[in-house]
């Protein structure tokens, strides 16, 4: 009897003990601009391997444009909401792998963070759901051991490893590094607003797959025209001062409600104010683009 009391109670001090281990981990989450095509992404999920072979991971994307922190601050912002609490997001777009930028972990106001080069990364997500604490990370503890000579490839030495130790548990945020001082850096952007009987934002992004231009008018904001589903409205889009499109474009829920190859107004997923052509691509047809310098304004037709 006492034999077999021992042996329940070693199984369920086991237990609980494997259980508090995996509580502690959480989700990786790889984005970069490195493509598929060579071994980089692979080297940093093997770095975080040899930190815990049993770390979750994840990728983002690796498909950002070359060099394209703007994008790379959007892809952030787009998915962040729907990963739990705690999730750590490694983000490397870093032209200026290197030099004097900051390497930091951003912890958000819902609870989740990232690590990244301060460059202009966490542009969407200081807005929205906002920042609660940067730290700088401390380069001496947490660069992986043997790369002190490697100045090119801080996505590998330098945050998946310390992605993958604060995810795993290894590290707490507080061991991160000391508290960052000052703001981070931010992009400018065209802000959105609603003014003279119109709504005026910016384009932040395609739908890169389909062509659908998505803006970053919110359905509140839009909500002020008082819009009706089938009513045309008066687009513009802009590229600095220059206009590239102007038409009027039907507000309907979906493609399907126009015919194949006509223009709608929708909203994506996000629940953004986008532009599409069913069965086709708008931003193709239309040359149009997307970052900080791509505006548009949307007004009913007179």
């Amino acid at each position: 009897m006492k034999k077999v009391f021992r042996s329940t109670v070693m199984v369920l001090l086991l237990w609980l003990f494997f259980a508090s281990t995996a509580s502690a981990k959480t989700a990786l989450v790889f984005q970069t601009d490195f493509g598929l095509k060579d071994g980089a992404v692979s080297a940093m999920k093997g770095v975080a391997f040899g930190v815990d072979a049993g770390l979750p991971m994840f990728d983002l994307t690796h498909e950002i444009p070359p060099y394209s922190i703007w994008e790379a601050a959007y892809r952030l912002h787009q998915t962040m909401d729907f990963w739990p609490a705690g999730t750590v997001f490694v983000s490397v777009v870093d032209p200026g792998v290197g030099t004097e930028r900051a390497s930091v972990v951003a912890l958000t106001k819902d609870g989740r963070y990232v690590v990244t080069p301060d460059n202009g990364t966490l542009t969407f997500i200081a807005e929205t759901p906002g920042i609660e604490t940067v730290r700088t990370i401390d380069d001496a503890r947490h660069r992986l051991p043997g790369s002190e000579q490697s100045y090119t490839f801080f996505g590998r030495d330098l945050y998946a490893y310390t992605g993958a130790k604060l995810a795993s548990g290894a590290i707490s945020f507080e061991d991160v590094g000391p508290l960052f001082e000052g703001e981070v850096v931010r992009i400018p952007y065209r802000k959105v607003e609603a003014k003279d009987g119109a709504v005026f934002g910016n384009i932040p992004v395609l739908d890169v797959q389909y062509g659908n231009v998505w803006s970053s008018i919110g359905k509140a904001l839009f909500d002020e025209l008082k819009p009706e589903i089938g009513a045309k409205y008066d687009v513009a889009i802009f590229r600095g001062e220059e206009k590239v499109f102007g038409g009027l474009v039907p507000y309907v829920n979906t493609f399907g409600d126009v015919p194949d190859g006509k223009p709608l107004l929708y909203f994506n997923s996000l629940m953004n104010l986008s532009l599409a052509l069913n069965m086709d691509s708008f931003a193709g047809t239309h040359g149009i683009e997307s970052g900080p310098e791509w505006s548009l304004f949307v007004r009913p037709a007179e």
